[in-house]
Parts: structure tokens; C-alpha cells; sequence
């Protein structure tokens, strides 16, 4: 795990970034700082031409992120020509299109944002690892929540901003992981047929 030389990625991968978990009482601690990072990611890879993918969570009734609602809608706009790719899974690639649309464009690396650090960044992130993608993973680009003293095995709140720090060093040696303001983006390739 290590800022060292790596790919340009060709691919944004923005996860979840949702009102739910970024407005209001479900919202993570580190929202403000996750969207404008986010955001910045964003002007950088379409400024870059490179592909961006947004991923939606669709979880079941009475969620907070439950479809239709107004904490399931995505709090990033996508710009036109953006893929949005709804999930119920923490693994982004399972039942989307997502892996299918990384091939077609030929990308061989991949930058990974969003919502949850320990559940959906890092479980896609892992999932991007295994396919063969070289993965970058911009520091602040991503946010959890607190755990709580109650919901901590022994008894001791852990912040956010740890639960973080720990859900990038579980991807091991194989993922970059750069300030977002050091990642630089490469032009997508046009898909192929």
C-alpha cells in the first residue's frame, strides 16, 4: 500500500454517493469532505476524457437508500454520457454491467471513490484487484461512519476516519493509494464492439 509508480487510471468509478449517507441523519462524518474530494475526481477525469461510472445502491424497503426515494437519489450528477449502474450488492461487479463496460473500453486501471471505505470501496476495489485492474484509491475520496462503543468488540468507539485508514490497508500492497489531488487521469479508449 504505497504511492508508488503506478498506470494512470482511464476509469472513475464513483460508489454510492447517495443523500442518504450524505444528508441528514444517516449522513457520514466525513461527507463534506468526501464530496468535495469526490468532486474534484470528477472535473479531473472529465476534464481527462477518461470513463466515469457511477454505482447506485438499491436496498430493500424502509432503508435509507431505498429506490425512489429521496436518500436513494444520487447526491454527484452524473454528466451526460455518464453510465449509472444500480446494485444491490456491496461487490459492484456482481449482477452490473460494470466489469462488462471496463472491458469494452480496454481500461486496465481504475480509480475507485465513494461510500462505504470498509463495504462497498473496498469490497469493489478487491473485486477490480481480481479481475486484473491496476486500482488507485484517493485518500478523502472515500468515507465511512463511526463505530460506535455498543457495535466495537471490545467496547471502544472507533472513528470514521480509522474504519478508513483500515479498509485500505486490508487491500494489501496491490492497490495504490495516492492523495486525490496527485491522481491524473488517461483519456478512455473508445469501446469496442
Amino acid at each position: 500500500m504505497s504511492a508508488q509508480a503506478h498506470e494512470m487510471p482511464t476509469a472513475l468509478v464513483v460508489i454510492d454517493m447517495q443523500r442518504a449517507f450524505l444528508e441528514g441523519d444517516h449522513a457520514t462524518h466525513a461527507r463534506a469532505g468526501v464530496q468535495v474530494t469526490v468532486r474534484h475526481l470528477l472535473a479531473a477525469a472529465r476534464t481527462a476524457e477518461a470513463l466515469v461510472i457511477h454505482l447506485q445502491n438499491d436496498d430493500p424497503a424502509g432503508a435509507p437508500d431505498e429506490p425512489e426515494t429521496a436518500g436513494w437519489e444520487l447526491a454527484v450528477s452524473p454528466a451526460p454520457g455518464e453510465a449509472v449502474l444500480r446494485k444491490s450488492r456491496d461487490d459492484g461487479f456482481i449482477d452490473t454491467d460494470l466489469g462488462p463496460m471496463l472491458d469494452r473500453h480496454r481500461v486496465t486501471s481504475v480509480a475507485v471513490a465513494g461510500l462505504l471505505s470498509e463495504m462497498c470501496v473496498a469490497t469493489t476495489a478487491r473485486s477490480a484487484m481480481t479481475r486484473g485492474l491496476n486500482v488507485v484509491l484517493p485518500r478523502g475520496a472515500h468515507g465511512t461512519y463511526d463505530i460506535p462503543e455498543d457495535d466495537s468488540p471490545r467496547g471502544v468507539p472507533v472513528s470514521a476516519l480509522q474504519v478508513a485508514r483500515v479498509a485500505e490497508s486490508s487491500l494489501g500492497d496491490e492497490v495504490v493509494i495516492l492523495p486525490a489531488e496527485a491522481v491524473q487521469f488517461a483519456p478512455a479508449t473508445p469501446p469496442q464492439s
